[in-house]
């Protein structure tokens, strides 16, 4: 019996532990930009088959809502990541889930070269140039890596990050201790001030 409650509270402090640490992360290296024009960019995953996989699906539905979350007059959602192994690109596939599943008729763009995270937010800067505020959605680990290389890269473009809708309490709450584990060793490489929550 005791082993038992134990494990029960080991894992209900596991559930909020991963959830503590997703909230953070969602909160980190953003702003309050203000403005009428937005860039909502949507991080691929790799994606062999021929449609959006899972976790693609989920990233586009995050940031399609945080398209609407602010209520933006001149928002444009840039789907960002490349083809594996000679199919259709990443960015393709989640437009496509964007514009035939969820009926979005907003505008579109597609970066279709990038292979890495690096490359991801390089090649979709010239498509920032002229927009108030930036918003990045994918998991929070991952969005948060985007924004420090967005800061390391042009940390002038940096100033517009805001935050996106890719964090909800209890969404993926079973599996938010495992992303929050493979996050930490993703980040690993971020500075201590890249990690920063902004108040």
């Amino acid at each position: 019996m005791r082993r038992r409650t134990g494990l029960a509270v080991a894992g209900v402090a596991a559930l909020v532990w991963g959830e503590w640490v997703n909230s953070r992360w969602s909160r980190a290296l953003v702003g309050h930009s203000g403005g009428a024009s937005e860039a909502v960019v949507v991080l691929g995953y790799r994606n062999p088959q021929t449609t959006a996989n899972l976790i693609n699906r989920w990233r586009v539905r995050a940031g399609i809502r945080s398209v609407v979350a602010d209520g933006a007059h001149e928002t444009r959602v840039i789907f960002s990541g490349g083809a594996i192994g000679g199919g259709a690109s990443e960015a393709h596939l989640m437009a496509d889930y964007a514009k035939t599943v969820l009926g979005f008729d907003g505008t579109v763009l597609l970066e279709e070269q990038s292979a890495t995270t690096w490359e991801n937010i390089a090649n979709v800067i010239p498509l920032l140039e002229d927009v108030d505020r930036i918003k990045i959605a994918s998991q929070p680990a991952h969005a948060l890596k985007a924004r420090a290389y967005l800061r390391r890269q042009r940390p002038d473009l940096a100033e517009r990050l805001v935050r996106a809708d890719d964090y909800r309490p209890g969404e993926w709450t079973v599996v938010k201790p495992l992303l929050a584990l493979y996050g930490l060793w993703t980040l690993r490489g971020l500075k201590a001030d890249e990690r920063k929550v902004s108040s």
